[in-house]
């Protein structure tokens, strides 16, 4: 049962940030290829079962007087999955729209018997992580308080994703991108493999193919992870696609959604 509930758990932090995990340092090129309002809705499988469902939300707000981008993850199990490992995840992210750089992000994470809220602050004046973490199933447990170091600017495992889609994208380069989820920061190479056709939600479209190296050190398991990026304005997600030892983790991309301000919808 414990092995059953290490696997749900990488099943859940896929749902639960659908590979939001890159990041980076350069500023954003212009024009961004998302806006304030967009809402991205993924259905996610394991094998041959519906497991779940992740909406991303992207807004706009002014926090201590400085405009701030603020995605709002949630993600649901559903199906057979939920009835193995019941998952219940909120993400609330903070970042800069000029530079991408995250400032902090808080997750209320309910996956089978776990239970945490985590609140991580990125300092980037005093380039460290700050991470404060609660058992609320665990009143008298003292919270956890760690300070790890980051570089001039690191993503978390949700706004690092807007970064990506925000780089130019060319087959057979490589990103360098860098991830921090409150201990060790880790530098995450994606290299971008193909251009090639897929099956969407929309009909067939063409699609960048990246493998970010994250098996292994980001996940301290064997198994590949490939992500398919629209070739269009828009770069959006169309796919995330996780192989491990009991089977393949699929995210598929089934609507954008924008407020009228922020465009057309899909």
């Amino acid at each position: 049962m414990q092995k059953t509930g290490s696997i749900f758990r990488l099943a859940a932090t896929l749902l639960a940030c659908s590979c939001l995990m890159l990041g980076g340092l350069p500023p954003a090129p212009a024009p961004s290829p998302f806006a304030p309002g967009e809402t991205l809705t993924f259905n996610v499988s394991w094998s041959v079962f519906p497991a779940g469902t992740v909406v991303a939300t992207l807004k706009q707000q002014s926090i201590n007087n400085q405009d701030a981008y603020v995605v709002d993850t949630v993600a649901r199990s559903r199906g057979f999955v939920s009835l193995l490992f019941n998952l219940r995840d909120d993400l609330h992210s903070v970042f800069n729209p000029a530079t991408l750089c995250s400032e902090q992000i808080t997750k209320s994470i309910n996956e089978g018997r776990r239970h945490r809220q985590t609140k991580i602050v990125f300092d980037n004046v005093r380039h460290v992580a700050i991470l404060d973490e609660t058992d609320p199933t665990r009143a008298s447990q003292p919270p956890k308080h760690v300070e790890n170091p980051i570089p001039a600017c690191a993503e978390d495992i949700v706004t690092g994703f807007y970064y990506l889609r925000s780089q130019p994208i060319q087959v057979g380069k490589s990103i360098k991108v860098y991830v921090n989820d409150g201990s060790t920061t880790h530098e995450v190479v994606v290299e971008v493999q193909a251009r090639e056709r897929i099956d969407t939600h929309w009909g067939p479209r063409y699609a960048f193919r990246l493998e970010p190296r994250v098996f292994g050190d980001l996940f301290k398991r064997k198994g590949r992870m490939l992500i398919w990026i629209s070739d269009d304005a828009q770069r959006l997600p169309l796919r995330i696609k996780a192989m491990i030892l009991v089977g393949d983790i699929v995210g598929d991309l089934q609507s954008v959604t924008t407020t009228p301000s922020s465009g057309n919808s899909k």
